[in-house]
């Protein structure tokens, strides 16, 4: 087993999918992991309805807002909003390839900028307590080598950060969509490794491809951390299965409802729609009997009910009595 004492496993930053939501639901199946927002960008926070993107749940600690941005005093005003709410970390995205971001100057068209980025991480972190992480890919377009990556993050290093993520694969800016650059470009896990050994004070994380809590114990062998996005999503027990990291068991599937239940009932009560918080549920019982038919019951149902979801997964449940 790893020692998971100075080791750390994360849910990633993903849009649409990582609402808050999302994170009371994921925090059920795992005390431990670090969860994060949505990207938001900083206009968002500053022009738009600021309580709103920064809600949260208590229960979702620790917790990482993701920023993006490249403008100094934008994003440290950001910052200072993250503390100023309760999150424990805030993190710049120098990762993200779609063309929205890039026309604003965020995203992983930063990695051409260490010396931006350097400047972000600096300002920002003089203006509050928490940490300022960053994540980013190995490269962009022709800029993959290693010692482009290598650069970037000791120039970024040299202004205060400490705690890299590093997306395994190198974002390509020119040709390729974002869904087709969370695939196509080749994972390089060696390089990350590499970045470890060649920077041994710094915190380095690993993202990309992970699919299973033995992948996860192979990877901490090597970093300090491991985050993992769309197989936690659409998967979420996988999260369950990784408190053997810890030496802890998994909670049933069971237990998790009944705690998800007086949430619902809260949010309701409030006037939040219910399918909008189940959409993040429907991998529940992934791999199980009746999986299919639990996300049908879930899916295009604009007047569900909470008793509808309880009908549901008494179903399902009848058919896994060990689930």
């Amino acid at each position: 087993m790893v020692d998971m004492t100075n080791k750390r496993l994360s849910v990633a930053p993903m849009i649409d999918w990582t609402t808050t939501d999302y994170r009371y639901f994921a925090r059920l199946f795992n005390p431990h992991t670090y969860l994060y927002t949505e990207m938001i960008s900083t206009g968002a926070l500053i022009h738009g309805n600021r309580a709103r993107h920064l809600r949260f749940d208590t229960l979702e600690h620790p917790l990482v807002l993701q920023l993006g941005g490249a403008d100094i005093g934008e994003m440290t005003q950001c910052a200072e909003f993250a503390q100023q709410h309760g999150y424990d970390e805030v993190n710049i995205n120098v990762g993200c390839p779609s063309d929205r971001v890039q026309h604003n100057k965020i995203g992983a068209c930063l990695m051409a900028e260490p010396n931006t980025v350097a400047d972000l991480v600096k300002h920002m972190q003089a203006a509050v307590d928490i940490p300022v992480t960053v994540k980013h890919r190995i490269g962009i377009d022709d800029f993959d080598s290693y010692e482009f990556m290598a650069d970037f993050v000791q120039k970024v290093a040299a202004a205060g950060c400490s705690r890299f993520i590093v997306h395994a694969r190198t974002a390509w800016l020119q040709g390729l969509s974002p869904k087709q650059n969370r695939d196509i470009p080749p994972l390089r896990y060696e390089d990350v490794y590499r970045l470890k050994q060649d920077f041994p004070q710094l915190d380095i994380e690993i993202n990309g491809g992970i699919e299973t809590v033995a992948d996860i114990q192979t990877h901490l062998q090597h970093i300090d951390g491991v985050m993992i996005g769309r197989a936690f999503y659409h998967n979420p027990y996988l999260l369950a299965e990784a408190n053997s990291l810890w030496g802890e068991p998994a909670p049933k599937r069971s237990d998790i409802l009944t705690q998800l239940y007086p949430y619902l009932e809260e949010k309701v009560a409030k006037g939040e729609a219910l399918p909008t918080m189940t959409r993040h549920y429907l991998g529940l019982f992934q791999g199980l009997t009746g999986a299919r038919k639990w996300r049908q019951s879930l899916s295009g149902k604009p007047k569900l009910t909470i008793d509808d979801i309880k009908q549901a997964a008494s179903e399902v449940l009848a058919l896994n009595p060990d689930a």
